[in-house]
């Protein structure tokens, strides 16, 4: 059978191979060390659980609206309103299978063949090809190392075309952990109103911040033009540990969410009936638990980096938020002279050593390998050596 186009030009996410890999060699009794996956290694809590067991037992088992129970709505709303100092009412709110979901239906919604989507580089490798699997065209703009990896208004105005329909802003990012502070928000966000842009804010990572200096701050937030370009994508998946219940969530422009519930209700329908009762009990309930993988999080950050750092060839920035480490690790593979790319030294890392990381090359650079510290301090003490050891060695 003849695949469409749109299939066939998809590249297979780096991530969920390097992750499938490793379970794999772990099925085969090997001791391998997953650096690769973006999620908290810390179980959903319990109170949230309960919540969901509560939902099963009361009947809550059946389809819901598609964008969402009215509860869960209010509770976001509530949410915005407290941590971000944002009003929304219910029509601009859509709940998602997921904050993947909420991009996807968005890009779905927003663009028609050759409509262009400004992607700020190193970004998360399923950007570039949900604006593809609409038929959009990525323009993508480096963050140089030497800026921490943020893009700056004068390159941004740089890349403005006609076909211009949207820049994706990812603060704290993924892979980088970097966070855009307010004024670098402002500036950027600027330069899109001034060309009518929707500014796709994607802040799923914001209470993942670590040091008390800097802090999350949304695009929507800045003023009454800013919120009218701004659409917010979040979700519970990393702040909660709740990635495998998928829920996510968009709070937008009225027009633009009910384009995207229409498209929900033609695709999934709604998100599970049970995880949404279980997210009205994770934005509603004790926040004690965020606040403890938060400090395990700036422990491991902090450990993670240093040892990183202390490697022949490598140079890493301390990343503000989100729970990744962007190695850069050309001077280690222009010193080894068998490898060329991230690609070729991850794989080598993998089959030597037992240890998976994720090449760069899905986010953008040539040049990186992404490293998640959410995992244990005794694996990830573990795993440090075993790249160590590799660096010598070769």
């Amino acid at each position: 059978m003849k695949l469409s186009k749109r299939v066939q030009q998809l590249a297979p996410s780096p991530t969920l191979a390097i992750t499938a890999t490793a379970k794999e060699l772990k099925q085969q009794g090997h001791d391998v060390i997953g650096l690769g996956v973006g999620e908290p290694d810390f179980n959903t809590p319990e109170h949230i659980m309960q919540a969901a067991k509560d939902a099963m037992d009361s009947g809550h088992t059946k389809y819901t609206a598609s964008g969402g129970i009215p509860e869960l709505k209010k509770a976001i709303i509530e949410k915005l309103k407290t941590e971000n100092q944002l009003t929304y009412q219910p029509n601009q709110i859509i709940v998602t299978v997921g904050a993947k979901h909420a991009l996807y239906n968005l890009f779905q919604a927003i663009l028609d063949p050759g409509d262009e989507v400004i992607i700020p580089a190193p970004y998360w490798v399923s950007y570039i090809e949900q604006v593809k699997l609409a038929g959009g065209v990525p323009v993508v703009i480096e963050g140089k190392e030497q800026n921490s990896f943020k893009i700056t208004p004068s390159q941004l105005e740089g890349v403005i075309t006609e076909r211009t329909k949207a820049i994706l802003i990812n603060s704290p990012s993924n892979p980088t952990g970097m966070l855009y502070v307010e004024e670098e928000l402002r500036e950027l966000g600027k330069v899109a109103i001034k060309h009518d842009i929707l500014i796709v804010s994607d802040e799923i990572y914001e209470h993942l911040i670590y040091d008390e200096d800097v802090q999350h701050v949304s695009m929507a937030s800045l003023g009454p033009e800013y919120y009218d370009h701004t659409i917010i994508i979040n979700g519970v998946s990393k702040t909660y540990a709740m990635t495998g219940w998928r829920i996510g969530f968009a709070a937008g422009p009225a027009e633009i969410i009910k384009a995207m519930i229409d498209i929900a209700s033609h695709s999934t329908s709604n998100p599970t009936s049970i995880a949404q009762y279980g997210a009205i009990a994770a934005l509603q309930g004790p926040q004690a638990p965020v606040d403890e993988m938060k400090i395990a999080f700036k422990a491991r950050r902090d450990y993670v980096i240093k040892r990183l750092n202390g490697i022949p060839g490598f140079r890493c920035l301390k990343p503000a938020g989100a729970f990744y480490a962007f190695v850069n690790i050309r001077e280690a593979l222009d010193q080894s002279g068998k490898f060329k790319t991230p690609d070729e030294w991850a794989k080598a890392l993998l089959e030597e050593e037992l240890v998976a990381v994720v090449p760069g090359s899905g986010f953008g650079s040539d040049d990186h390998i992404r490293i998640s510290y959410a995992t244990s301090m005794d694996q990830l003490e573990k795993a440090i050596d075993r790249i160590e050891r590799f660096v010598k060695n070769h």
